[in-house]
């Protein structure tokens, strides 16, 4: 085994100024969810240069790739992300994710056939609110997957991310118009509306659980003070540790936005802005395996509680296929991630190094499962 680890490691090792070099490309070029042309076809490019047969816009995603090497009987899942966020670019570090996601499938072609191997790195679009990786479960891509597994980077080290499940929707309120100070009688305002809804929540929030949040931002409201606005919008967030929890608390936060109508008489209208992301289950058996390999290339895991979870689509995988999603550590305290103080951590030499780190650690999990 420790040759197969061996022959593994040198091949990412030799790829390892490719590797950087997609890193530093994507993170230079930030595309949003569903809009990652370039991104995905980089990862497609890599991986058909690498011997991998290569489906780019799979799964009726344009931008999702996927890509198999070796037939073997034991089925590894490897997933990159290559997402933007809006206005900070790179501040989640899908740069780093995907670039370690394709030099563990570079690492592990080259090994697959001597384990009875099938190795596919899935391309998944729009990790950051367009659940990309739900759409690409319902559709079949991690269909006989027997695991499935990821690296993200974080400020500091840490084996099993707590991912919440969570909730995102799109909340307009249309009202009637009027003038303000003639006849307000005759208008039906939609900020109040919007209003209502923020405080009935502010209230809310005194009988939730302590790691429940209730996030939200109101994108429109009016357009000026002597007219009552007659249209308001907002983007809400929800988050509970499980998807049961999040269902009960959702519908309690909608309840919040009716009283907002129901006291203004504005009409409501709520859209889901993606898919509900369930809470993500790591596997522990698999885990302990991740955990042993990285710690054996210097990487150093920190002892204490890892403090509130983030929420991903690949907590949704989770609840299909055994998963794993350690987080890297890029040692940049007190930058964190979705800052843009974290987005120029993503491309330092410690973040290179995370990538090469993350790469093999996976490959050398794969072949501990194989």
């Amino acid at each position: 085994m420790m040759s197969t680890k061996d022959a593994a490691r040198r091949r990412i090792e030799e790829a390892g100024e490719q590797l950087i070099g997609l890193s530093h490309r994507i993170h230079a070029h930030p595309e949003l969810a569903f809009e990652e042309v370039k991104a995905s076809a980089w990862v497609a490019e890599a991986l058909s240069g690498a011997g991998f047969d290569v489906r780019h816009g799979a799964y009726d995603l344009p931008t999702a790739v996927h890509a198999t090497v070796g037939s073997g009987p034991r089925h590894i899942a490897i997933c990159a992300e290559y997402d933007a966020l809006p206005g900070i670019g790179h501040a989640c570090g899908h740069n780093i994710i995907a670039a370690a996601a394709v030099g563990a499938g570079i690492g592990l072609a080259q090994v697959a056939d001597d384990l009875g191997l099938t190795v596919t790195v899935l391309g998944t679009p729009a990790e950051e609110g367009g659940g990309g990786k739900v759409l690409m479960l319902e559709r079949g891509a991690f269909d006989g997957v027997d695991a499935a597994m990821m690296v993200h980077p974080a400020a500091t080290e840490l084996a099993a991310m707590p991912g919440t499940a969570v909730a995102q929707f799109d909340v307009a309120y249309q009202g009637k118009p009027s003038h303000a100070g003639l006849h307000p009688d005759l208008g039906v305002n939609a900020a109040d509306a919007m209003t209502v809804a923020q405080v009935a929540i502010g209230l809310l929030r005194q009988q939730t659980r302590g790691s429940d949040r209730i996030g939200g931002i109101v994108t429109e409201a009016g357009s000026a003070p002597n007219i009552i606005p007659d249209a308001s919008h907002g983007k809400w967030i929800v988050r509970s540790d499980t998807a049961e929890e999040l269902a009960a608390l959702k519908e309690r936060v909608l309840r919040c936005f009716e009283a907002g109508a129901l006291a203004t008489g504005a009409e409501l209208s709520v859209l889901p802005s993606g898919p509900d992301y369930a809470d993500l289950r790591s596997d522990a058996a698999i885990l302990a395996l991740y955990r042993a390999n990285a710690e054996a290339l210097g990487r150093v895991f920190p002892d204490g509680p890892s403090g509130a979870g983030a929420a991903t689509d690949m907590g949704n995988v989770s609840h299909h296929v055994p998963v794993i999603h350690p987080m890297l550590g890029l040692d940049c305290l007190p930058a964190v991630n979705h800052q843009p103080e974290f987005t120029a951590a993503c491309v330092t030499a410690t973040a290179d190094r995370a990538v090469l780190d993350g790469a093999i650690a996976m490959a050398w999990t794969a072949v501990d499962l194989a």
